[in-house]
């Protein structure tokens, strides 16, 4: 067609094609072609020519093998696929560390879905001003087949094949405003408790001369010490466990990797700070409030 440069047939097969946890994606790409479709990837275990020798090859992105404890010369099963694991990738890209890359043909006789029948079809063009003609082009050709297509630029496709994904994201944030909220009423019945049961020392402090604000301060610094405490910790844990599990949402092939980083970790910290002081302003009002001689009494 006019306007087409290159055209790279894709057949996709996961194990779910919704959204889901721990997505198994294939990819059968052409021979010859791998390097033309992910031209990123680089080889840091097993061997490329072993990928290219072998038949039942397959190259896995390096989150997928550390998931599934893969290395190269490893068998592995999915989907009713078997390969050989002929090297580990890595990609600037999270999607593609999270994918095995297999022959077309291979993939093809293995997922029992016949040669020459693909997922998607790849088409780069010469000028991206062509998008929309070559596009209309092409669905017009494939409008009475029997899988007619459905063309749309890249990002345009990916962004409505997330959207199930995206769903989620949205509903995490919920779940985050809920974990808030319970988090400040936890760490404010801490505090409210330690407050109560240092009545009398409180009331000795205001009586040697201890300012009120004084007596503010030092409750609300140990509600923020328990708030930022708590949230090393919790931060820390989550942090080490997505690093060692890896977790990735995937739907309709494609994969969206939960990458854990040491910024996202430092502001959950600062955060669970920020809450501790929040959640110790009002035990600490109740504290410079206790009349002193009522106080000592008690």
């Amino acid at each position: 067609m006019p306007g087409v440069r290159e055209v790279i047939p894709i057949q996709i097969v996961v194990n779910n094609c919704g959204a889901s946890l721990d997505v198994i994606t294939f990819r059968g790409v052409p021979e010859g072609m791998l390097r033309k479709f992910a031209p990123e990837i680089e080889i840091i275990a097993g061997d490329e020519a072993e990928w290219v020798k072998r038949d039942d090859g397959a190259l896995l992105g390096e989150q997928f093998a550390r998931r599934r404890g893969l290395n190269p010369g490893d068998k592995f099963d999915a989907v009713g696929v078997t390969v050989h694991v002929a090297g580990i990738i890595r990609s600037p890209f999270p999607q593609d560390n999270n994918v095995a890359y297999v022959k077309l043909p291979f993939l093809q006789q293995a997922s029992r879905t016949g040669l020459g029948v693909v997922t998607q079809f790849n088409v780069r063009v010469h000028r991206s001003a062509d998008l929309k003609s070559v596009a209309a082009a092409i669905d017009e050709r494939f409008k009475s087949d029997q899988s007619p297509t459905d063309t749309r630029p890249e990002k345009a496709f990916f962004a409505e094949t997330a959207s199930q994904l995206i769903e989620l994201i949205g509903f995490t944030r919920w779940l985050g405003l809920g974990a808030v909220i319970a988090v400040i009423a936890l760490v404010a019945n801490a505090i409210l408790l330690m407050v109560r049961s240092r009545v009398k020392e409180n009331a000795v402090l205001r009586t040697l001369g201890y300012p009120a604000r004084a007596i503010m301060f030092l409750v609300v610094s140990e509600g923020g010490l328990l708030g930022l405490a708590g949230g090393i910790l919790g931060a820390g844990l989550a942090w080490g466990f997505l690093r060692w599990q890896s977790f990735t949402m995937g739907s309709e092939g494609h994969t969206l990797a939960i990458l854990p980083e040491i910024s996202t970790a430092l502001l959950a910290s600062g955060a669970a700070l920020v809450l501790g002081v929040i959640a110790s302003i009002h035990p600490a009002l109740i504290a410079i409030r206790q009349p002193i001689v009522k106080s000592l009494r008690s």
